[in-house]
Parts: structure tokens; C-alpha cells; sequence
């Protein structure tokens, strides 16, 4: 029979109703669904994929990189040079705007290929049950109502309510984050139960780990929860750098800026000083030329290429050139828990026995560390107790460890893994620890019993049952307890309660462990229900253990003024626990997503500055956290590796995927991937990025005021009916040569002392802010005065006017070297002696910049071309005696500037009695 569409069949809150009622809303039965019915809804309601986002044809991406406005002053730049006719000039010109195409063309698309990776994680095949057969089809043609069969290493092909489950577990990391497998069985549970608390649920895209199961299809397409963060992927909206809108603004700012100065020239020196329109005209040429800095999205560019090497060095892969500048003001890191904060690894770190707690140490699966007892007893039955623990512990297993070049992994479980690694640490090596048992028999894991057991025999000797499961099962199992002289005595189930209880309140997961020696007839065990009577012999606490490295990480943050925050589909107390061990603030306040559906978003946008851990969180609450903390002018990086970041990656300022465990999804929607995923490699990245974007600063601080002294010779010479000391053709040449030299050469500055230890920059802050101003202003009068000094001295010695202009065009080049040294060092001293030895990078400019001027000074053919004159050697030494003099004065304001502005901030600490923090 066939029926349903139109209208598609919806249900809400399938996890908290019974199966049966689901079953009824979407017409399935136990034979499945009429193969009429499948094709119909179909047909009505489309395939079993996420939708596919239309983007724009290739050619208009490519153009729309055109459409700023600094590359129209580029072009502008390109048409000048052209009509000068140094057509080297003008194809560098150009060259640089379609390489700035051809790369951001090349970036586009990192939301579509991470939708397309998405895709790649969904079943390509589903198992169901229609018209009472068992068929294997594709899972796009899966429909609501569908009745799909499920076993261990199925990977769910849509959203299901469960109806039948045995054993059954599932690994959701991808949506939740949390690292363990996850139980699931057919029971309802509460309406307002978060996503990775739904076990009544199989989501699409998951794998299942253990057991078998049903379930009914109900969501499909972009209606499941994976389809959601595909949808979210498209609609997010990336948002620009803090660089990239700077530099915009700056651009506009400047383009008006020498579009007004030209035309206010042209017309002064035509109208009012009745010079030739033909003389004025160059001069504005000139004037341009100087005062457009052609070649700085180049250096800024190289600046980027330069700082992705460094943060490749770093174990940092940036796969989008302005996100490295963004890391330098980045003030708030979110950050997932497992696989980033943490080793995604389970390990054993408490064990409790009857009146004693021991510690565990070591690292990951690594069966190394120390076993200390918290109440420093060193009774020797709590040795023989450990011991006896350690067989249950590696007897009742079904997992193996392996050690590869000093790493060590699991094969299985990953808690049965970390029992191993426990065993060899309180029992010695495992081969003699169990080479005297085998198997006889076993009850695998079960949901519905919630423990493992085992039954184990001697070649000659009685045999011993195991068994580990939920504490509170084995509990009811058990009768009594070892005591600490190795007796069994009562079960003190309150004692063991609190116990419980403490190692959950760590952020723990607990596990009891028991045996009873066989009777001499048990060669089988009973019936999980009736296996009883067992001799408790304690707990075992296990967790995800934090990297040693994320600790150091989080401090260095904090001294950088960086707040970072966890954002995890964990527990609270798991949440709450990691957050105490690696240092984050306020560990004992955490909100949940439950709390977060309750706040608006006003409420959260006052929340989430106070918050630091963040639970049981889904995407859309990651996402939307990321919104919340740039709604308060804060720049956002956001850390993750799973399916459910990608959204949060994408729409944060800078996006940080995991290279070893990050699914493709999470690395195509990042801008950067930590190849280690390690935390403290994202610091490492943060320090880069600061000292790319202090580079960024010393090209721009260097370039204006260079360009500033050029610019404002000219302007002084037309408004005062002057003749030029410098024709606007060496003008080109001064700025190609060290444009292209001495700019670049400040791309390969080290970091500075105080890198971090600086608050973040703020992401409102200009670059034009007041001290580069005045940094310019000062800059542009000396270089100004020092070209207009050196050529009346020319003049004045009655040198030819050749040779006086040939003598400014070398002063301003020796200031422009000497401007070099000064601003290697924005925050300090240049008067060191590590800053005057420089960087490799620094003297081979400065060499080249020589050799081209005394190249075009004395090389005949060059003096043809751009009328200059053999400098005499006194004259020359002249020259850089007041380049010397120069630089003095730029390093003694430098100096005054730097102390007025240390002795403000201790006056505003003594005022507020603290530093700012963000």
C-alpha cells in the first residue's frame, strides 16, 4: 500500500517518546516500509545527502579580487610608471595585483570543499528491512520511516530513533566531542537532554563501535544533525581579517588623500605660481609616485609567505595567508577538550581500595609512572591488593597494547587499554601476569547488564571469575569487599558510594572491579542475572589526560594577555576537572548547553566574557559562542577537530583544526592546522603571528615616512616656486630600488624580547594610530630637511645642478638606510649591539641598495638616464655624517617617547592598582 505525501512526516523530540509512538507517526512496522511508500516520499521529499551549495563561475570569483580599492591605486600606480615609460615598473605593478587574484582565488572555496568532506564521512550503503526483506541500498535513498539495521563498524547513514539495541555503542566525537564510545539503547530519555546525552538516538555520520541494534530513519538530508552543520557551513558568514579591513580603510583614506593634495598642486602651480602646465604636471607625476606605495601589498605578501614558513617550523600549516597577522590579535582562544587540551587518550589515574586512594601517573597508554598512595601508608597488603587488581584488571580485557618507536597504542577499547596500562604499572609485565590463565568462558559488555566477565582457569588450580563493568551493577553483584589484610568482609556500600562520588567529582569515569575464586564444577558462567555473589575489590578512576604541554601553553596566554576558553560536548565535572589541571580561570563555573538555550542572546554576550568552560555543548552552540564573544570587539581564535567545529572554525576570526585527529571537514574549514595537535604549538603560532604582524607594522612604519619625506620635498617645492631637487624620474628609481630592498628586508625581523608579554593589540586599533602619525610627520620634515640641506649646500658650492640633485638623491637614500635601523626596533632600543649587527636579511639590502647607487652614480650609461653626477669622497662622507646625525635624532625621540609612555603606565597601575586585562 502506498500513502503519505504531500505533507512530510515530522516528528519532534524522537528521544524523549516512546519507539512505538515514533513508529506510528512515520509508518514503519517490523517489515520495514512498503518499497510504494519508500519511492513515494522519495520522490516528495529528495535524497539523503546535504544540499549542494551553487557557487559563482571561476572567471567572476577571479574578478571580484580586483574590486578594492588600493588594487585601483595600484593600477593608477601602473598607468603612471607607463606613461614615465619604465615599463619594468609597471609589469612589476601589475604582476603584483594578479597574484593577489590568482592567491585569493586559489583560498575561495574552504566551505564548499568542507561540505564536500562532510559528505565523505556519510554511509555510502545502509542495511533496512522493507516489505519484511533485508536490503542493502544506497543510503541517499534512505526516506523517514526507513527500519535500518545496524552492527559494530557501520557508519549510521541517517538520524534514527533505536527500537532494538544489543551491546550497542556508538563513537560520536564528531558531533559531541566526547572521546569515549557512547551507549545506546531503545528507552526514552528526558525532553531537554543534551545531544550527546540522547542514547535513545543513532546520528548520521557516526560509527558504530560495539553491538548490534535498529532503528527508524527519522531525518534525512540537511534535516539530520550533520546535515545541520553543512547548512551552517553555507550560510556562516567568513568574516574579513583585522589586517585585511585596516588596510582597506587605509587605502581609501590615502587614495582620497593624494587624489586632493595632486589636484590642489596642479591647480596652485598653474594658476597661481603661472609655472608651465608641462612642469607642473611632471611634478605631480613625481609627487604620485612618491607618495603611492606601489610596492607595499607586495612586502606585505612576502611579510605573510615569510611568517608561514615560521609557523610551519612551529608544527603551525596556515592555509590562509592573513589569518597569521589575525593570531596577533587574537585576545579569546576557544578551544575543544579531547584531542587539544587533551591526549584523546584514556589512562587510569586514581585506584580505590578499601580505606586507601592511590594516584596514578604516567602519560597516555605508556605503561610507565607511579603508583603513590594519597594518605602516604606504605602497608604492604595494599601492595598484594594493587596486585590482585591488576590481574582482574588485565584478565578480564579484551584490548592490546603496542609500543611503535616509544609511542604506545590500543587495539579495542581505549578504558580496557588504560586497565592494560594500569595492570603493568601495579602487577609488572602482563605475560607473567597471565600466562598461567586461559579463558573458559566470557559475558561480552552489555548495555542492558552494564558489565564484562570472565572466566579464567589455571593449567592446575581453581578457577577465577572477573568481572568490571558501572560501579553501581557491580556493586549489586557483590557481598563483600577486600580488606586491607586481604580478607573478604561485609560491603560497606556507603563507603564505596562516597568513593564513587569523589572520583566522579574529579571528572572521572569509575569502574569496579571484582572477582570470586570458581566453584570446582563452574567450566561456564551463569546467566548475566545470576552471576552474584562477588568479592569487590575497588575502583578504578579513568580520564583523558590533559598534555603536559597545554598547562605551560595556557600560562604563556595569560601572560599575553589571551583568555582562553573551553568548549566541549563533555561533562561538566569531566569539563570542569581538565579545566583545573591545565590552569584555566574560573574552573568551577561552567555552563552547560541546556543554560546557554536559556540565555538570549544579550544575556549570553554578558555571559560568556565570565564563563570559561563551556559543556555538553552542540554546533550550534559553539557557533554561536564564537558570535557572542565578537559581538564585544573581540578577536576569536576557535580550536577543534571534529565535524562539529567546522562551522565555529569557519565563522571565528582565526580557525585552528588538528592535523593528526581532525576530520577532513574541521581542516578544510580552518585557516590554520596544527600539525601535532598539540595546544602549546597554537602559542608558538600566536608569538609568530605578533611578530608577523610587527613586521607588517615596520614595512608600513618604514614606507610612510620614506614615502612622506619624498612626497612632501615636492610639495615644499611647488608651493614655494622651487626648483626640484630630486626629478620626479629618480624619484622612480629611489623608490623602486628600496622599496623593493630595504622593505622587504624587515619581513625577516626576529621576534621581540617582550612579544608576549604585551596585551593583544585591539581589533578597532588603526594602523594610522597617532604615534605612527607623528612618526611620520617627524620622519618626513627631517628627510625633508636633510634633501633640501644637502642640495643648497650643493648649490652653494656652486655645483653643477646635475650633481646637487644627484647628492639629494643620495642623502635621501643613506636616510632611508638609516630609517632602516631605527625602526628594526618599535618597542626598544636600536642602540645595541644586537640591533646594529642586524639580520643576514638586513645587510645584504643594504649592500644591494649601496651598489645600486653607486651604480647609477658613477656608471656612465646610468648617469645618461637619469642625469647624475660622480659624487666627490668628501662629500660622500658628508652624506652619511648626516645620516649619522639623522639617526640620532630619531633614536632620542624614540627614546623620550618610549619613557613618557612607561611612566603613564606605572601611574595608571598606582591609580587602579593593577594592569589592564582583557
Amino acid at each position: 500500500m502506498s500513502a503519505d505525501p504531500p505533507g512530510r512526516p515530522t516528528i519532534s523530540n524522537a528521544h524523549a517518546q516512546e519507539a512505538d509512538y515514533v513508529a506510528d507517526i512515520l509508518g514503519a512496522t517490523s517489515d520495514g516500509l512498503c518499497s510504494e511508500l519508500a519511492a513515494d516520499r522519495l520522490r516528495a521529499f529528495g535524497p539523503n545527502r546535504p544540499r549542494i551549495v551553487q557557487k559563482p563561475s571561476i572567471v567572476r570569483r577571479f574578478l571580484s579580487h580586483f574590486n578594492n580599492i588600493l588594487i585601483y591605486v595600484l593600477l593608477v600606480a601602473a598607468a603612471i610608471t607607463s606613461v614615465l615609460g619604465h615599463l619594468i615598473d609597471t609589469i612589476v605593478i601589475l604582476a603584483v595585483v594578479i597574484v593577489n587574484a590568482v592567491i585569493g582565488l586559489a583560498q575561495e572555496g574552504r566551505a564548499e570543499q568542507a561540505m564536500t568532506k562532510i559528505q565523505q564521512m556519510l554511509a555510502p550503503h545502509a542495511a533496512v528491512i522493507r516489505d519484511g526483506k533485508r536490503l542493502d541500498i544506497s543510503s541517499e535513498e534512505l526516506v523517514l520511516g526507513d527500519l535500518v539495521l545496524l552492527e559494530a563498524g557501520d557508519r549510521v547513514p541517517a538520524d534514527l530513533r533505536l527500537v532494538e539495541a544489543y551491546g550497542l555503542q556508538a563513537q560520536e566525537a564528531v558531533l559531541t566531542g566526547e572521546s569515549l564510545p557512547v551507549e545506546k539503547g531503545p528507552a526514552p530519555v528526558a525532553m531537554d537532554a543534551s545531544l550527546g546525552d540522547r542514547s535513545s538516538l543513532a546520528f548520521s555520520g557516526t560509527l558504530v563501535t560495539a553491538g548490534q541494534g535498529r532503528g527508524i530513519v527519522i531525518a534525512t538530508a540537511e534535516e539530520t544533525e550533520i546535515g545541520r552543520i553543512s547548512g551552517m557551513l553555507a550560510d556562516v558568514r567568513t568574516l574579513t581579517t583585522p589586517l585585511v579591513e585596516q588596510m582597506n580603510g587605509f587605502a581609501r583614506w590615502l587614495t582620497l588623500l593624494i587624489l586632493l593634495i595632486a589636484a590642489t598642486l596642479l591647480a596652485f602651480g598653474y594658476y597661481v605660481a603661472n609655472l608651465e602646465f608641462s612642469e607642473v604636471f611632471m611634478a605631480i607625476v613625481g609627487l604620485s609616485v612618491s607618495a603611492i606605495p606601489e610596492g607595499l601589498p607586495a612586502v606585505l605578501t612576502i611579510t605573510l609567505a615569510i611568517g608561514v614558513q615560521a609557523m610551519a617550523r612551529r608544527n603551525a600549516i596556515v592555509r590562509r595567508l592573513p589569518a597569521i597577522e589575525t593570531l596577533g590579535s587574537v585576545s579569546i582562544i576557544c578551544t575543544d577538550k579531547t584531542g587539544t587540551l587533551t591526549r584523546n587518550e584514556m589512562m587510569a589515574a586514581s585506584v580505590a581500595l578499601a580505606d586507601q586512594t592511590f594516584s596514578i601517573a604516567g602519560e597516555g597508554y605508556g605503561p610507565e609512572g607511579e603508583i603513590s598512595n594519597e594518605h602516604a601508608s606504605d602497608d604492604p597488603a595494599y601492595s598484594e591488593a594493587l596486585s590482585e587488581l591488576a590481574l582482574v584488571a588485565a584478565l578480564c580485557n579484551d584490548a592490546e597494547l603496542n609500543e611503535t618507536g616509544g609511542s604506545w597504542t590500543v587495539s579495542g577499547d581505549p578504558m580496557e587499554g588504560a586497565l592494560l596500562a594500569l595492570a603493568i604499572k601495579a602487577g609488572g609485565a602482563l605475560e607473567p601476569l597471565t600466562r598461567e590463565w586461559f579463558r573458559s568462558d566470557a559475558i561480552p559488555f552489555d548495555a542492558r547488564y552494564r558489565f564484562m566477565a570472565t572466566l579464567q582457569h589455571k593449567r592446575n588450580g581453581p578457577g577465577l571469575i572477573t568481572t568490571k563493568g558501572a560501579p553501581e551493577q557491580v556493586l549489586s553483584m557483590c557481598l563483600s569487599q577486600r580488606s586491607a589484610t586481604g580478607d573478604a568482609v561485609e560491603l560497606d556500600r556507603d563507603y564505596w558510594r562516597m568513593r564513587i562520588d569523589e572520583l566522579s567529582a574529579r571528572g572521572q569515569r569509575v569502574l569496579a572491579l571484582a572477582t570470586r575464586v570458581a566453584r570446582p564444577a563452574e567450566h561456564k558462567l551463569p546467566p548475566a542475572e545470576f552471576l552474584g555473589e562477588l568479592v569487590l575489590l575497588g575502583l578504578v578512576g579513568l580520564i583523558d589526560p590533559p598534555r603536559p604541554s597545554a598547562v605551560a601553553a595556557i600560562a604563556e596566554c595569560r601572560a599575553a594577555g589571551i583568555r582562553v576558553k573551553m568548549i566541549t560536548g563533555d561533562h561538566a565535572g569531566t569539563a570542569a576537572a581538565i579545566g583545573r589541571q591545565v590552569g584555566l580561570e574560573h574552573p568551577d563555573f561552567v555552563l552547560t548547553g541546556t543554560d546557554l538555550d536559556a540565555l538570549t542572546d544579550h544575556e549570553l554576550a554578558a555571559a560568556v566574557l565570565e564563563t570559561d568552560i563551556f559543556a555538553r555543548t552542540n554546533p550550534g552552540h559553539k557557533l554561536r559562542l564564537v558570535e557572542a564573544l565578537q559581538s564585544r570587539g573581540l578577536t576569536i581564535a576557535m580550536t577543534g577537530d571534529g565535524v562539529n567545529d567546522a562551522p565555529a572554525l569557519k565563522r571565528a576570526d582565526a580557525g585552528i583544526a588538528m592535523g593528526r585527529s581532525g576530520s577532513e571537514a574541521a581542516k578544510e574549514a580552518a585557516d590554520i592546522v596544527l600539525a601535532d595537535d598539540d595546544f602549546a604549538s597554537i602559542a608558538a603560532a600566536v608569538r609568530e603571528g605578533r611578530t608577523v604582524y610587527d613586521n607588517i607594522k615596520k614595512v608600513i612604519s618604514w614606507t610612510l615616512p620614506t614615502n612622506g619625506g619624498e612626497a612632501l620635498t615636492i610639495i615644499i617645492t611647488i608651493l614655494l616656486g622651487l626648483t626640484l631637487p630630486i626629478t620626479p624620474i629618480q624619484i622612480l628609481w629611489i623608490n623602486l630600488v628600496t622599496a623593493t630592498t630595504l622593505g622587504i628586508a624587515l619581513a625577516f625581523e626576529p621576534t621581540e624580547e617582550d612579544t608576549m608579554l604585551r596585551p593583544p593589540r585591539p581589533r578597532a586599533e588603526p594602523i594610522l594610530n597617532g604615534t605612527l602619525a607623528w612618526q611620520i610627520i617627524f620622519a618626513s620634515l627631517l628627510i625633508s630637511a636633510g634633501v633640501f640641506g644637502v642640495f643648497a649646500y650643493a648649490i652653494e658650492q656652486q655645483y653643477e645642478l646635475e650633481l646637487a640633485r644627484t647628492l639629494a638623491l643620495n642623502m635621501l637614500a643613506i636616510m632611508e638606510i638609516f630609517y632602516l635601523f631605527y625602526v628594526r626596533n618599535i618597542y626598544g632600543s636600536s642602540l645595541t649591539w644586537t640591533a646594529v649587527r642586524g639580520t643576514k636579511a638586513v645587510w645584504l639590502t643594504v649592500i644591494a641598495v649601496f651598489a645600486a647607487q653607486l651604480g647609477i652614480t658613477y656608471a656612465p650609461p646610468l648617469q645618461v638616464v637619469f642625469a647624475t653626477r660622480p659624487v666627490p669622497f668628501a662629500d660622500g662622507v658628508l652624506l652619511f655624517a648626516i645620516g649619522t646625525v639623522f639617526f640620532a635624532a630619531l633614536e632620542l625621540e624614540k627614546r623620550l617617547r618610549l619613557n613618557l609612555r612607561a611612566m603613564g603606565q606605572t601611574a595608571h597601575r598606582q591609580e587602579f592598582g593593577g594592569s589592564n586585562t582583557q
